[in-house]
């Protein structure tokens, strides 16, 4: 009969405290966004009006439609340029080109927001949207560009040689038989950025400007008076968005991180 050992058991209770000590505080703010008092020590009652409150401040639902339109739009362009990104660092094992292309994911992200806002400083670009859907671009290109380099990888490159035997010109191999199936990996790295972009407060906050406002910087905002019910409610919501878009992400490039 096999035996558990001692070393097994307290492996499993680390791995529970550690999970415990990530997650009860998220399952403790989603509970308390439902909770009928304006004060979080303890629990009244079950009610939605924190929710309603919500959607009925304009400050909020600015905030969360200008988190919106950058998370797009960087979204969008950094799936472009990290697809062709991602291809060059498969196509060219040059280690130059995979520095420049890795490195703002490996520096923190308090350096990349002083560093941006340096260099927007001295092309005397007024911060605001444009600015912060800038800095977001710079920043969720190389996830975009490993998601992408991690589908070719996988990717059977005889395809594309077949094409290319077949009288296909190089555009055209990419365009009907490389892009078609890398195409999870690319739609996964572009819901990747914009759960980037539209979660973001660091390097947001550095590059914003005083007169634009997002959902991370608005939250703060508000947590700067008290952690109350509407910042819960505003949170779950945030945290619920950004839990489906990576579950989608991850279903479409499962191997996305062990290239």
């Amino acid at each position: 009969m096999h035996k558990t050992r001692p070393h097994s058991i307290g492996l499993t209770l680390a791995a529970v405290l550690v999970y415990a000590f990530l997650y009860v505080p998220l399952a403790i703010v989603v509970v308390y966004s439902f909770n009928d008092s304006r004060l979080n020590a303890e629990w009244v009652g079950f009610t939605l009006d924190w929710y309603r409150t919500l959607f009925a401040n304009e400050e909020m639902l600015r905030a969360a439609g200008n988190s919106l339109i950058i998370a797009l739009v960087s979204s969008a362009v950094s799936t472009l340029l990290g697809t062709m990104a991602g291809f060059a660092l498969h196509r060219y094992k040059i280690r130059l080109l995979q520095v420049l292309v890795l490195t703002p994911i490996a520096i923190p992200e308090i350096l990349v927001g002083v560093s941006l806002l340096i260099f927007f400083v001295m092309l005397n670009l007024t911060l605001g949207m444009l600015s912060v859907t800038l800095a977001h671009i710079a920043f969720s290109m190389g996830f975009v560009a490993i998601v992408v380099r991690s589908r070719l990888s996988g990717m059977d490159e005889s395809l594309t040689e077949a094409a290319r035997d077949c009288g296909a010109t190089p555009w055209q191999a990419f365009r009907r038989v490389t892009l078609p199936l890398i195409m999870p990996g690319v739609v996964a790295g572009a819901l990747m950025a914009f759960t980037l972009s539209i979660d973001d407060f660091v390097i947001t906050f550095f590059t914003a400007g005083a007169n634009t406002s997002t959902l991370p910087l608005q939250i703060y905002s508000m947590i700067k008076i008290a952690v109350t019910p509407e910042v819960n409610a505003v949170s779950t919501l945030l945290m619920a968005l950004t839990l489906f878009l990576i579950v989608i992400a991850s279903k479409l490039s499962p191997n996305a991180f062990r290239s």
